[in-house]
């Protein structure tokens, strides 16, 4: 086949993927600037083009935009180590084939340059580049790269969507974002709706709508969410929540896109986007007769599953100094965050997610002079104890000394330092303790 372009300023990664791919059997040139794979591309034409995001002065998004403009048809895979949601959305606008979060095993890679290879004929023409607005969506881990990819190709179209995870993952702000990138819908409403904080017997007049004397206290025409929101998009959170009586209902609306608000005689049709979410997992409720089967199909037209911090720990610390930079700002303070109290933020398991982490930074903003270890250790504890009955202050300390020891992994030296006592003090308290 035609030689592949490869743009990496990294020699030894430029080496090592070009060795990769020359034994699959690849013709490789390579470049190590931007300007150097510009100006190879506006001489050639080149079939699949492998460059990285942050090279020099310009970057990977320039090389795309290049290979575009030479070859409408040319497969770009992009590479980065500081992916964000604006840059994948960039990417894909621009006609990018694929997203490569570093560091990578090359099997992605050659699967990735294989799948161009096969896909090229079908690769979109070239898309007009947009600013991308801000966001809270952080991360740069591939797990999170991978919720980008999908969220970047969902957005621009009609389909239902289910956002499945942990409370605290940030599935209300995908679904947010889901709606700002879908086109003309996202000059159009976006109303959310907490399914779970709902009775199940309002909820069908809070969806549809009402009409005057359809029950007791309906003394006018209530317009429902779904119509309200009309042209626009419906957040349904908490899916999981609705019962099995109002399932088929919703059923009925996601087929024919009309409601019949109660009490009326006549149905109207509504054009809404639905993205639905839920900290359950849906098919096993399904399995369970929890969940009709022909609904959780019906939604299950994408599925996004949002990855548990503690399986993306390197995001930590981006999220940890943009949730700071924002509560210094809010509160007027100059708090820093240290080596110690990233390694403290980055070895905690955080059962709530990034909603606990943002929780953590914004009291640690208000009541810490520094974000260092010591200052995460105290806010975690009081964060839990808030969760678990403490019957007296002996309790208390016996519980402090007992996370910091955890998270010191049983180094008492350490452990005295961090709570301020001496390490023979630390003894005489580990002693009463029975430790």
């Amino acid at each position: 086949m035609e030689k592949l372009l490869l743009v990496e300023d990294d020699p030894a990664l430029q080496f090592t993927i070009q060795l990769a791919l020359e034994e699959k059997g690849y013709a490789v040139e390579a470049a190590s600037t931007t300007s150097e794979a510009i100006e190879r591309l506006a001489e050639n034409a080149y079939p699949i083009v492998i460059t990285d995001i942050y090279i020099d002065e310009r970057t990977g998004l320039d090389v795309l935009d290049a290979a575009k403009r030479k070859d409408p048809h040319c497969a770009v895979i992009l590479m980065t180590g500081r992916g964000t949601v604006e840059t994948v959305m960039a990417a894909t606008r621009g006609g990018a084939f694929d997203y490569i979060a570093k560091p990578f095993d090359l099997d992605v890679m050659m699967d990735a340059v294989e799948r161009a290879e096969a896909a090229r004929a079908e690769q979109e023409g070239e898309a007009e580049e947009e600013d991308m607005p801000e966001t809270e969506m952080i991360g740069v881990s591939p797990g999170m790269v991978e919720v980008y990819k999908v969220v970047s190709r969902v957005a621009p179209t009609d389909a239902t969507v289910v956002l499945e995870g942990e409370t605290g993952t940030g599935k209300d702000l995908v679904a947010r974002m889901i709606h700002r990138f879908s086109g003309a819908r996202a000059s159009q409403p976006f109303v959310p709706v907490d399914c779970g904080a709902i009775a199940p017997t309002l909820l069908e007049s809070e969806l549809f709508g009402a009409m005057r004397g359809a029950f007791t206290g309906a003394d006018r025409d209530r317009v429902g969410v779904f119509e309200a929101a009309n042209r626009g998009t419906v957040f349904l959170d908490e899916i999981g929540d609705i019962e099995l009586s109002f399932q088929l209902a919703l059923l009925r609306f996601l087929e024919n896109h009309e409601i019949r608000p109660v009490g009326a005689s006549r149905a109207k049709k509504v054009d809404v986007r639905i993205v639905a979410a839920t900290n359950r997992d849906l098919q096993h409720m399904v399995e369970d007769g929890k969940f009709r089967e022909d609904l959780w199909h019906r939604l299950n037209v994408v599925r996004i599953v949002m990855p548990p911090l503690r399986e993306r720990r390197g995001d930590v610390p981006l999220l940890a100094r943009f949730f700071l930079n924002k509560f210094n700002r809010l509160y007027s303070r100059e708090v820093k965050l240290t080596e110690s109290g990233i390694k403290a933020l980055q070895d905690y398991t955080w059962p709530g997610n990034v909603r606990q982490l943002q929780h953590l930074i914004e009291r640690l903003s208000v009541l810490a002079e520094r974000v260092d270890a010591a200052a995460v250790l105290q806010a975690l504890t009081v964060m839990e104890s808030r969760d678990k009955p403490v019957e007296t202050l002996a309790d208390a300390e016996e519980e402090q000394i007992r996370r910091v020891l955890s998270a010191t992994g049983g180094n008492k030296s350490k452990a005295a330092q961090i709570l301020g006592i001496e390490r023979k003090t630390l003894y005489r308290k580990l002693d009463r303790m029975k430790l």
